[in-house]
């Protein structure tokens, strides 16, 4: 095929209808953290020593052919086996696992041969998936064999795109962005024709949807049109790719537009990441480990764009972030016999032949693969002279709204964060509902966020079928109902109690943001049905600290409800959880963590009647806080170790005329004071509590001040201010900490 001349691409890029760019992320001016900050750092050593170890078991499922056959189907499947080579080709180019070098041998052959032999004879016609990581091995494979098996495999490279990829004006979703990395991997290398490469590029990015796919979004995430709402998994597999381009040096016509809003939707998944390293949740494939790699992956890149920009504290930023990212896949590396040092393929320890969370795609050798060859990556572009400094989820001081494509919502109060799906999947992906509606995920800094809502479950198996109908036998809905487990609102309709999750096709939230500051935040949500069929409405509150969440559920018409609380029980690894009175919690046996759902109310009861649901992190008991006051009041705890226990918590908590207080830490109006911080909108704070302001602002402003024992130690300002403390008098610029003596 020629290639298109580059006058006519870019009359052609004119003539397309005028997209926007993201707009601004809440970018967070303040340095100051909530509480202690520590420093997330992974050597090269060590991420070799995953890619290893993982690499070790896969080897032993490798046959004559050299193939890798997947465990479970008994076959290669898709793009195993040449991911298997591109991790072994980097150890080896490390100088490790030499004991793995005629096994990647063998793969590279065996990958080469189906590529050569065209779409047809590779694995699941997965001919996209192979360009790059093939591309990208020649050179690690070159001192390890010799001169005429390293032409042969070049000359194999040079196989014609047409002969590899099946079905090129069908498969536009994210696998075209595969394609699009991979020929220019091969251009780069002078295996294909430079400007055709640009030219099936180009007709990507501007023709076949790829343009529209993530310049249409809020925040240019990448949108893969496959499910509704739209997964944030597989997000970050086509923007991943898109940013891969760009970074490998991309130059045709349209390089500027890709790499403008790749760089804007890495940015805003810096808002969505969670503080204990994990990608979002929701969609098809969420809940997948190798979704964590992917983040890691692409703020490895972007650390070291910022870092070669001169822009520390961004490059800061991506390295703490991608540090998180790595940290948090160590979780579900597996320890148990056959595979050990191999990971979990979906985050959980259940047996991988019970397939928990998997989508049909989901197979043991594609998804070892992805994790392994995405690792591998980030090991050759890694940059470990940047020093991380704290990310925006562990800071906090935001809300982020995405697109309602996505349609979720993200708090976060110095490094606490809440996550609410705003709408939930109403049609089925794979005879699955991906994203439930309602509250489904709270992490903290330093705390494991597996421990709860744990990221909930609609189960279209599960529950008891209803239809709905007027007295005139007119059907309002049908549903299934205690089929769902969010943390939300339940109650009783007509003779039987439903949650908020079983109601996906028919009610939506929308969120009232109230406060917003590093230390403290306020908004709420507002259950409403939207398409006619009658209910109850519900609003719920959010008051979200750096230590704990209060949250307040209330029906707006007389209704006899309760609030849905998961506890997580078991996640093939049975947890501790107990449940009393007027508190309900869960813990690892090895963990220090816990997480504690604690009442308020002067009168509750807990119901803990309703069956388990397995979801894609373990089996979730739902359980039901109810009471006769027109209102259901929790504090949600996340504890870790050295933190006062929770029944303190419980006995120490007090409503206030304009706030709260705790053992934890006092609310009161727009103002947070904590046992290492505090801060809010105003002119005054009063540390000690005895009375009399110890900090005075010249000006109203949002502050943060570090605090020991009541003596300040360091204060932030979002606005040149002057302070006085203990006698003296300080000038503030804005966003620049002052540390004292």
């Amino acid at each position: 095929m020629p290639p298109i001349p580059t006058f006519l691409l870019c009359l052609f890029a004119l003539l397309l209808p005028v997209l926007g760019f993201a707009q601004p992320t809440p970018a967070p001016g303040f340095h100051l953290t909530a509480g202690p900050w520590e420093s997330r750092e992974v050597s090269q050593a060590q991420l070799l020593e995953v890619i290893e170890a993982t690499c070790k078991v896969a080897a032993r499922f490798q046959n004559d052919l050299g193939a890798i056959v997947d465990p479970y189907l008994g076959r290669e499947h898709q793009y195993a086996t040449p991911y298997f080579a591109y991790a072994v080709g980097t150890l080896l180019h490390a100088g490790r696992g030499k004991e793995l070098r005629d096994a990647g041998i063998r793969a590279m052959q065996h990958s080469l041969y189906c590529l050569g032999k065209g779409s047809q004879e590779i694995p699941d016609a997965h001919g996209e998936f192979y360009l790059a990581p093939l591309a990208k091995a020649l050179s690690l494979y070159q001192p390890f064999i010799g001169m005429q098996q390293y032409s042969q495999w070049e000359e194999i490279m040079r196989t014609p795109l047409e002969t590899i990829m099946e079905n090129q004006e069908g498969r536009i979703n994210n696998w075209r962005t595969y394609a699009m990395k991979g020929e220019w991997d091969r251009a780069k290398l002078g295996l294909v024709d430079r400007g055709e490469a640009t030219a099936f590029i180009e007709k990507a990015w501007l023709q076949q949807t790829q343009r529209a796919r993530i310049l249409t979004d809020k925040y240019n995430l990448y949108q893969d049109w496959s499910s509704d709402p739209q997964s944030l998994a597989v997000e970050a597999v086509g923007r991943g790719n898109l940013l891969g381009l760009v970074l490998e040096g991309y130059d045709g016509p349209s390089a500027s537009e890709i790499e403008k809003a790749v760089f804007n939707g890495t940015h805003a998944t810096l808002y969505l990441q969670s503080p204990d390293g994990q990608a979002p949740a929701n969609g098809r494939t969420d809940n997948h480990v190798f979704n964590d790699v992917l983040y890691f992956l692409s703020f490895e890149a972007m650390a070291n764009v910022h870092w070669n920009r001169g822009e520390r504290r961004v490059a800061g930023q991506y390295k703490q972030a991608a540090n998180l990212a790595f940290q948090s896949i160590l979780r579900w590396q597996r320890s148990d016999p056959d595979w050990t040092g191999s990971f979990s393929i979906t985050k959980n320890f259940f047996d991988h032949a019970d397939r928990i969370g998997y989508q049909p795609a989901s197979q043991w050798g594609n998804y070892t693969g992805t994790l392994i060859y995405h690792l591998a990556e980030a090991w050759h572009i890694r940059n470990t002279e940047i020093p991380p400094v704290p990310t925006p989820s562990e800071l906090g001081g935001f809300v982020l709204e995405t697109d309602p494509k996505f349609g979720t919502l993200t708090a976060n109060a110095g490094g606490l964060q809440v996550v609410v799906n705003l709408r939930g999947a109403s049609i089925p992906k794979y005879g699955q509902s991906w994203t439930p509606l309602g509250t489904i995920r709270i992490s903290k800094s330093g705390w494991d966020a597996r421990l709860g809502p744990s990221d909930g479950i609609h189960d279209l198996t599960a529950g008891t079928p209803f239809q709905l109908q007027t007295p005139a036998g007119e059907t309002l809905d049908n549903y299934r109902y205690q089929s769902a487990v969010t943390l939300g609102p339940e109650w009783v309709e007509r003779t039987h109690w439903v949650r908020i999750g079983d109601l996906p096709a028919n009610y939506q939230a929308i969120p009232e943001v109230h406060f917003v500051h590093p230390l403290l935040v306020r908004f709420s949500v507002h259950y409403t049905y939207v398409t006619g069929r009658g209910g109850t409405y519900f609003t719920q509150d959010f008051i979200l600290t750096p230590d704990a969440v209060v949250t307040g559920l209330r029906p707006l018409q007389p209704s006899k409800f309760g609030l849905t609380v998961p506890l997580l029980e078991n996640d093939g690894r049975p947890l501790e959880i107990e449940v009393s009175d007027r508190m309900a919690s869960t813990k690892y046996p090895d963990s220090e963590d816990s997480q504690h759902f604690i009442a308020l109310n002067k009168q509750v009861h807990i119901d803990q009647s309703a069956p388990s649901l397995q979801s894609s992190v373990g089996w979730l008991k739902p359980l039901r806080f109810s009471t006769e006051e027109p209102q259901v009041d929790i504090v949600i705890y996340p504890r870790k170790g050295t933190d006062p226990l929770a029944e303190s918590v419980a006995a120490g908590f007090r409503w206030t005329s304009d706030g709260f207080e705790s053992p934890l830490g006092k609310v009161f109006d727009t103002t947070y004071l904590g046992r290492w911080s505090g801060g809010g909108s105003g002119k005054t704070l009063d540390l000690n509590q005895d009375g009399k302001p110890d900090l005075v602002f010249d000006e109203i402003c949002n502050f943060v001040v570090r605090h020991h024992e009541g003596t300040p130690t360091a204060v932030e300002s979002d606005r040149d201010v002057r302070v006085y403390i203990s006698g003296n008098t300080y000038s503030l610029r804005a966003f620049v900490p002052l540390f004292l003596k």
